[in-house]
């Protein structure tokens, strides 16, 4: 007996396999996954948080060069209702298998017939050589055929291909002309590391050859890219044009693109958010309460350091002698053993110690530091003079404004690129003295030593510091 097929599938085209297997992850999985990187996630907590498996994540990472695809950002609109989501897939599944047809379908899903008939023929499962309809493979083939893909515009000209290339990774000149090579640098698929030799090459940034295009070519309106593009030439796979080698000559030579929020959240652990800046009372703000301070390490040659901190309303500077280690330079420092350059988290919780000890209570409220680890003892610096250490944000000096600007001061006596391990404890108090009493614009021209002189005589029965400037 012969079976008689609707005249829709007679003119159809013929049976197709399928293409591969359905991806691992649908449209919802993958937002789900790159939320999660937007939240500053690693690619492997994002793809638990997401359900999927720690590898998949990576891979999908990888694949997009640490960037969402712009379909699956969080700032893209949600899919128009015309379209057939997922769960009204799975619904279909489940009524087919019971046998329903699909009108009947079509009612419970408040859709049109011909949807229910067009899905069911379109997006079938072909492996099994009928059509067999699943969810995911009906999803998995609607994703497929609703991609447009468009060629790089890197890819098709070439002409722009070879300026963007030669800007981005051309040699570097010598006034004479010639093309020096510079070290040899093979590239290994990741970030060069620390303290290692660099490709040599013109480096221009993205942004930079973008906007010297119109410079260079003004009435050829072909030669025009964004800087976005090349970003996602290098980055992306599958955009082609560049090789992916070619990011050794940017700036921070990152194999992959790293996530703002990423950047954001990294600190380091001893940093908790009580202990935030953004936690720090109000009162500190305007500097009527005196005993608030803020703290930092200047550095010179040799990982030499001193530690420098100044009082927010009276200006007042102390400067911590830290000196290096006998072993300094002698031998390498053993795992997790002291640090032989002398500015470690003890040597500088003891300098504070000593130095604050001298001060009475009501002048040790606070102290603000920058992320350093040599503050990592904060708890046990707290315990012992009554401090309370609060971080700055990270990459964020300007929160410590007051000592940013007294760093600035002390750069005349300690330039850049000295060794500072040649001064004593007595030229440190030498140059604090300096400091002290040199009149201040914003103390209305008196000196910081005769703002805190103020400040200790208007407390009585107070006990006064001693006359050291700097910490042994």
């Amino acid at each position: 007996m012969m079976v008689r097929r609707r005249r829709s599938d007679r003119s159809g085209p013929a049976k197709l396999y399928s293409p591969g297997r359905p991806g691992t992850g649908m449209r919802p999985i993958r937002q789900q996954f790159w939320l999660g990187i937007a939240a500053g996630m690693s690619s492997e907590d994002a793809a638990v948080a997401a359900g999927v498996s720690s590898p998949v994540g990576g891979r999908w990472f990888r694949e997009a060069g640490g960037m969402a695809p712009s379909h699956l950002r969080p700032s893209t609109p949600p899919l128009s209702g015309r379209y057939l989501s997922f769960s009204e897939r799975e619904q279909i599944a489940i009524e087919r298998a019971k046998g329903h047809g699909v009108r009947q379908i079509a009612r419970q899903l408040a859709r049109a017939a011909a949807t229910i008939s067009r899905e069911l023929r379109r997006n079938a499962a072909t492996r099994s050589g009928g059509l067999e309809y699943r969810a995911t493979t009906a999803q998995w083939h609607a994703e497929r055929a609703a991609r447009r893909p468009k060629p790089a515009k890197l890819a098709i000209n070439a002409a722009l291909r070879r300026y963007v290339q030669d800007r981005l990774a051309g040699r570097v000149l010598a006034p004479s002309g010639a093309a020096i090579r510079g070290p040899v640098v093979p590239w290994k698929g990741r970030r060069h590391g620390r303290r290692q030799h660099r490709r040599w090459a013109r480096a221009w940034s993205p942004e930079q050859i973008a906007h010297r295009l119109p410079l260079d070519f003004p009435s050829d309106t072909s030669m025009r890219i964004s800087h976005e593009a090349i970003y996602q030439a290098l980055y992306v796979q599958g955009r082609g044009a560049l090789r992916r080698e070619l990011t050794a000559c940017l700036r921070t030579g990152r194999a992959l693109r790293v996530p703002r929020a990423r950047t954001r959240g990294r600190g380091k652990s001893f940093v908790t958010p009580e202990i935030l800046i953004s936690q720090r009372p109000a009162t500190v703000l305007d500097r009527a309460v005196p005993g608030h301070w803020e703290g930092d390490l200047i550095l010179g040659l040799a990982s030499s350091a001193i530690g420098t901190l100044v009082e927010r309303t009276t200006r007042y500077t102390l400067l911590l002698h830290l000196p290096p280690l006998p072993e300094h330079g002698l031998r390498p420092r053993a795992h997790n053993g002291p640090a032989l350059a002398g500015h470690g988290a003890e040597a500088v919780r003891d300098a504070i110690a000593r130095t604050m000890a001298s001060f009475p209570a009501q002048l040790r409220q606070s102290l603000t530091w920058d992320q350093g680890a040599e503050m990592s003892q904060h708890a046990r610096l707290r315990i012992d003079t009554g401090l309370k250490v609060y971080f700055c944000d990270p990459q964020s000096p300007w929160q410590r404004g007051t000592n940013e600007n007294t760093n600035g001061l002390l750069r005349q006596y300690f330039p850049k690129g000295t060794d500072l391990s040649v001064h004593s404890a007595t030229d440190l108090a030498t140059v604090a003295l300096a400091l002290n009493t040199r009149p201040r614009k914003t103390l209305e021209w008196r000196t910081p030593a005769e703002a805190l002189n103020e400040v200790l005589c208007s407390a009585p029965n107070r006990a006064r510091p001693s006359a050291a400037y700097a910490s042994d």
